[in-house]
């Protein structure tokens, strides 16, 4: 009673269910606050959300502490995932802490300390590596590869591109807002390379469609074996094995993306330019991709010996 009399004087709000609130209505609140400002997809989100409700689910919210963080940091190594994964999950559950606090259901929120994390995956591809990988796959899937190889696109970005996302006249293939990490669209102009391989793309579906009498609107559909007619939504398999028949397992799919930006840097495309094609929002997160290769530092070196050479002439 003292300290709600206090907080009156003080002109703070009454928090009368502070103490009594739990975990499962502010992570509700935390969905609808997703939902409702459309800033971070709700599925992934609930990815996150599944790690954290094994261990904090029925707990008071007003008691999770520093303590609390540490102890679930330990739990989940101790399941083997890795600490940048674990301190996305960390993030989800901050957000939630502050979206409980705004809604007048936390007095304050804990500070949640961040794991060390490991430095960015440098892995990427040169074109002869990559044409080595692709031959192997599929002539479909090889079109995927192209696509993120040239233009930075996720793998799930490409996936699920319909038809009517690729406009071969206009010579552009597009992602409409809503549909990509940070809720913005993209739209990028074929090379002639990718438009030549995404033509080909249509013509197969096409044909399949007047050989089935069916529709179908993925531009990257299953055109036979049991999954025929469903969307293709991983190539995972496909990846490692063309991978390790070229010599080269370990290769990520995601690899192709930092490729790409590297490629661009090197082509001298403009930053602003490069990031709306690959889609990312800081320059910050852009320029961890723009990685050098030994093959790089030995040109740099190979160009200033050059001029030095042409000075002391």
């Amino acid at each position: 009673m003292k300290a709600r009399e206090g907080r009156v004087v003080m002109g703070q709000p009454l928090l009368p269910r502070a103490d009594k609130v739990r975990y499962a209505e502010v992570r509700a609140d935390l969905l609808t606050y997703y939902e409702v400002r459309q800033t971070r997809d709700v599925a992934e989100a609930v990815g996150r959300l599944a790690y954290l409700d094994r261990f904090f689910e029925g707990r008071r919210i007003s008691g999770i502490g520093p303590a609390d963080v540490t102890e679930y940091g330990k739990l989940r190594q101790a399941e083997g995932a890795a600490n940048g994964t674990i301190n996305r999950e960390l993030a989800t559950l901050s957000k939630m802490l502050n979206v409980a606090f705004a809604n007048n259901k936390l007095l304050r929120v804990p500070v949640i300390e961040k794991l060390d994390e490991a430095p960015a995956r440098g892995g990427f591809v040169d074109d002869a590596e990559f044409n080595a990988i692709s031959k192997h796959l599929s002539v479909d899937l090889q079109t995927v590869a192209r696509v993120a190889y040239t233009f930075g696109w996720r793998k799930e970005e490409i996936f699920s591109r319909q038809l009517r996302h690729l406009d071969l006249d206009g010579g552009t293939l597009r992602l409409d807002p809503g549909e990509t990490k940070n809720g913005a669209g993209r739209l990028v102009r074929l090379t002639p390379e990718v438009k030549t391989a995404l033509a080909a793309q249509v013509t197969r579906v096409q044909t399949w469609m007047r050989s089935t009498g069916r529709i179908m609107p993925w531009l990257f559909p299953q055109l036979s074996g049991r999954h025929e007619g469903q969307r293709i939504d991983d190539l995972k398999k496909a990846w490692a094995r063309a991978c390790r028949l070229a010599g080269r397992p370990g290769v990520l799919f995601h690899d192709l993306r930092r490729s790409a930006v590297r490629n661009m840097e090197k082509a001298g495309v403009p930053r602003s330019v490069a990031m709306k094609q690959t889609g990312h929002k800081t320059e910050n997160i852009y320029k961890r991709y723009a990685i050098v290769s030994d093959a790089d530092l030995a040109e740099a070196a190979h160009r200033m010996s050059a001029r030095r050479t042409a000075a002391q002439g």
